[in-house]
């Protein structure tokens, strides 16, 4: 029997925080910190479960599916109020790791209830909303913890703490982006659910790891100064103008649960096959940061949202090719050609969606950032929530049913079009690029120091974590 070296596990160790850990130190709590991370990825292992489940179990139609959407990402609307919370109302004297505890209970006990008594589409709606309640608390808690030990970073390292938060998510997120089509290919729904009600369950274990120390009375007085604080920051006019245009950006109608209907139901694809569109997805949309990254940080905000928005409108009626059937008469197999331009609509969809995720950051003054761009990052999913109940109202209005599809085309082109709308609007924000500077008259924000952002993303309509409410890729 061979017993390694201290020399050899120190090496491990090195190698692992030197080229995994980007230079982090490899300590119990930034593990603890990183599964959290990787369990908000992992629960997309459910999206197409609970897709099927309200289709094909409960039997609901297009539009019931896309309200209860909706309805579903509501936790994640409010998010400032679970930090507020946290700060300010402590557990036993701890901030961070009992609502990280209940958060992880909350959410296996939801997932639970999916995998055995939920019957009714109400209690359906429910027990997913609970699922979407736990990861949005818990997102909110470990995003504090990152911004907290983050400021302790070197400029030097200045990001990499949330670089791989990202990363671990994302990795969740690939991983299970093929899985959860196969193994709905073998297995109910319920079972995937119960599978993954034991997800939830690792944030509760880990979070005895994380390092804090007791506090003797509520946090009120930091409270209160965080209110303050984000009210004179939302009076500036260099925050509430780029804040309502994202909004507006963001809150046009979709067709994400009639389209679902009609692969599954007139196109026949199946889970297996849907397992394997996600996937596709999934590293598509690392393909569109990585574009992002690499060649369009320098892109003044209005040039790149005007552009990404026109092109994604523009490609996005690609849809009407394989709604109408032309795909066929063109001799593209519906498969092929669903795989195609899947990659290419998410691939546009990462670039629209990344200066988002970079103007909110900027917008933040030191001091509130975190609270203030989970407050933008609400605006953002409010938004998206009011998307999926315009597009219920739209699917409704025009009479696409879970067998009838003749009018889907004027769905899908309405939904395309409008995203043109904000269009006029571009002047609401700045003519700097994510690496320019701030250009308003009002008095130029700095760039905020720390802002974490989940990022499994809610294909084609992007929000920025919602609970996974069926795969609509």
């Amino acid at each position: 029997m061979t017993v390694s070296s201290p020399s050899s596990s120190s090496g491990i160790k090195g190698f692992v925080e030197t080229r995994i850990l980007l230079g982090q130190p490899l300590t119990s709590e930034l593990a603890a910190i990183l599964l959290v991370y990787f369990v908000q990825g992992i629960l997309g292992l459910a999206r197409l479960a609970v897709s099927f489940f309200l289709k094909d179990d409960l039997g609901l139609t297009p539009a019931a599916v896309a309200a209860f959407t909706g309805i579903a990402t509501l936790p994640w609307t409010i998010k400032p109020l679970f930090g507020l919370l946290s700060d300010g109302l402590p557990i036993f004297g701890y901030r961070r790791r009992p609502y990280l505890i209940l958060s992880g209970l909350l959410g296996a006990g939801a997932w639970l209830a999916l995998a055995t008594v939920v019957q009714s589409s109400w209690g359906a709606i429910a027990a997913i909303t609970l699922s979407s309640l736990s990861v949005a608390v818990s997102d909110v808690i470990v995003d504090s913890l990152v911004v907290e030990r983050a400021r302790g970073e070197s400029l030097g390292n200045a990001g990499t703490l949330q670089s791989l938060a990202w990363g671990t998510s994302a990795v969740g997120g690939v991983l299970t982006a093929y899985l959860g089509g196969a193994l709905l290919q073998h297995v109910s729904t319920r079972t995937i659910f119960g599978i993954t009600a034991t997800f939830p369950l690792i944030v509760s274990l880990v979070a005895v790891l994380i390092a804090e120390d007791p506090i003797e009375s509520p946090s009120w007085v930091v409270v209160n100064t965080q209110v303050k604080q984000l009210w004179q920051a939302l009076r500036q006019r260099a925050i509430w103008m780029p804040a309502l245009f994202l909004f507006l950006w963001q809150a046009t109608p979709t067709a994400d649960a009639a389209f679902f209907f009609f692969t599954t139901n007139d196109l026949g694809f199946q889970p297996e096959f849907l397992g394997r569109v996600r996937l596709v997805t999934s590293l598509a949309a690392l393909l569109g940061i990585w574009v992002f990254q690499r060649f369009l940080r320098t892109v003044p905000f209005r040039t790149i949202f005007a552009w990404s928005t026109v092109l994604s409108s523009g490609l996005g009626m690609t849809m009407l090719l394989l709604v109408t059937h032309v795909n066929r008469s063109l001799g593209i197999g519906d498969e092929w050609f669903s795989l195609g331009d899947s990659l290419v609509l998410t691939v546009m969809g990462e670039i629209a969606f990344m200066p988002v995720l970079v103007l909110s950051a900027r917008l933040c003054p030191p001091g509130v950032e975190a609270t203030l761009f989970a407050l933008l990052m609400s605006v953002v999913n409010l938004a998206g929530l009011l998307s999926h109940e315009m597009g219920a109202v739209l699917t409704q209005w025009l009479g696409v049913t879970e067998t009838n599809f003749d009018h889907l085309w004027q769905l899908v082109l309405i939904t395309n079009l409008t995203t043109l709308l904000p269009l006029p609007l571009l002047f609401l924000l700045p003519t700097s690029s994510s690496q320019g500077a701030e250009d308003y008259e009002s008095a130029p924000l700095p760039p905020a120091e720390m802002a974490t952002v989940s990022t499994t993303l809610f294909a084609p309509t992007i929000t920025e974590h919602p609970v996974p409410v069926g795969d609509l890729d």
